[in-house]
């Protein structure tokens, strides 16, 4: 084929059904994460279980970091074909198990399906569009995958809310259960002709599965310890389970990641800390627009659509940067944006500003996630041999899971701190929290680039010190 044709477009011949495959899946988890967000109230109240509101979400995270594991090792193995069709089962699995749910016990069930689903296949689709694209459109995939996440941004919430007053909450997870398969068939033939590396004849790495278990088990237990009596089981059980997710955290990680060593372990370092304080922030400001400032929900909508649409914007605009100075450039840019942002949001609080500067910070907290965000992802396949890139892969978004359900955690635990009877909820502290984590990506972000290609996990680094 000629050179022109493989660097031309990530919708040249021979990829487009690739391509609109990865779209469509991403778009239908990210449609599922923000439509069951929407449409959840109407769940708990239809079957009793607000009791369950939160492992609703919490346990579909926990699962999906097993997931992540699993997936890069089978893609590793055999390819990320099999790891995808293993998600499709698990995920579309959950949501006929939820949207035929008798009870909330039944549901709870099906969440956990689909997070095991979404890691795989997560995984499975920055693999194999990593080996199907050239290297040289990583940046427009990635900004790509990214800017699948807008439209459902912009249009699940109110779409989520007409099935449910129309069809009732059921549609809203059968319908995404109906239109899984028909994205999966345009993906899974292009992931069909990839097969796995020189670890293909070795046995899955069960040590590695069992410390994902670990993570997943610390990362429900920090969203469930705040909910035991304030003394003694509480400290106890969010020590433990604090404990339970460092340890795993640095057995799955690449070796350095917890001290942000220079390489691919600052990348996945990074990865944790954007999503932590991205994450750990974007679900209280709804919240802050309509307890604060009398804001309609709709109201509030509006800043999560302007930051959506900011990291879009940002997405597109680390796509065009040229060269290594450039993107380390963009790259602390893009943390310092957030940072900045951040603060903007948490002045306008503060010092009583009008409520849309407030989102206006957001919307800029959304330009420097689409700045560094996908230039994470593409510095990991760059840093990665094509036997390790399915695991390297994993432990981005193992790190993106694990470090995002600790700051929900500790912003659950802020919030509940600083309640005060007949005032509006303290969001401060969280957005402070966020600040921080942004400052501490943009002073590590120099490392992504420094020497050490070669990363090994925990795991692998202290067998090879035995042997």
């Amino acid at each position: 084929m000629p050179q022109a044709v493989n660097h031309e477009s990530l919708f040249s011949q021979g990829r487009v059904a690739a391509s609109l495959g990865a779209i469509a899946l991403i778009s239908l988890l990210a449609f599922e994460a923000i439509a069951v967000a929407a449409a959840m109230p109407a769940v708990a109240a239809a079957l009793g279980g607000l009791d369950f509101y939160a492992i609703a979400f919490g346990g579909t995270l926990a699962t999906s970091v097993v997931g992540m594991v699993l997936g890069g090792e089978v893609c590793d193995r055999h390819g990320p074909a099999r790891s995808a069709a293993l998600g499709l089962a698990a995920f579309i699995s959950g949501l006929l198990a939820a949207g035929a749910a008798p009870d909330i016990y039944t549901l709870v069930l099906g969440r956990l399906l689909q997070g095991l689903g979404s890691g795989l296949l997560g995984v499975a689709i920055y693999v194999g569009m990593s080996r199907a694209i050239p290297s040289a459109l990583h940046p427009k995939l990635f900004a790509m995958f990214a800017g699948a996440w807008v439209v459902p941004a912009l249009v699940g919430p109110s779409i989520a809310a007409g099935l449910v007053h129309v069809l009732g909450w059921r549609a809203v997870f059968l319908a995404v259960a109906v239109v899984a398969p028909i994205a999966g068939a345009m993906l899974l033939p292009a992931l069909n002709r990839q097969r796995g590396h020189s670890r293909r004849a070795e046995p899955l790495r069960w040590p590695l599965l069992g410390w994902s278990l670990l993570a997943a088990a610390g990362a429900l237990g920090l969203h469930g310890g705040s909910h035991l009596p304030a003394w003694p089981w509480m400290p106890l059980a969010l020590a433990a389970a604090a404990a339970c997710t460092a340890l795993a955290a640095r057995r799955l990680l690449p070796a350095g990641a917890m001290r942000a060593k220079r390489g691919l372990p600052s990348v996945v370092a990074m990865r944790g800390l954007i999503a932590a304080a991205f994450f750990g922030s974007e679900a209280f400001i709804p919240l802050l627009l309509t307890t604060r400032y009398g804001w309609s929900l709709n109201a509030a909508g509006l800043a999560l659509t302007a930051s959506a649409l900011m990291w879009s914007a940002g997405s597109a605009i680390q796509a065009r940067l040229k060269g290594q100075s450039a993107r380390r450039r963009g790259l602390t840019a893009g943390f310092a944006a957030m940072a900045a942002g951040l603060s903007v949001s948490l002045l306008s609080v503060a010092m009583g500003w009008p409520p849309l500067l407030a989102v206006a910070g957001w919307a800029l907290t959304g330009l420097g996630i689409g700045l560094s965000f996908p230039m994470l992802s593409v510095l990991t396949m760059q840093l990665s041999r094509p036997d390790e890139q399915g695991r390297n892969a994993s432990a981005l978004q193992l790190s993106d899971a694990l470090a995002s359900s600790a700051a929900l955690a500790l912003a659950g635990l802020l919030l509940h701190a600083r309640a005060q009877p007949s005032a509006p909820p303290d969001t401060l502290p969280i957005l402070a929290m966020s600040i921080l984590l942004a400052l501490a990506g943009a002073w590590i972000s120099p490392r992504a680039f420094g020497a050490g290609a070669k990363a090994e996990s925990g795991l692998e680094a202290a067998s090879r010190q035995k042997a």
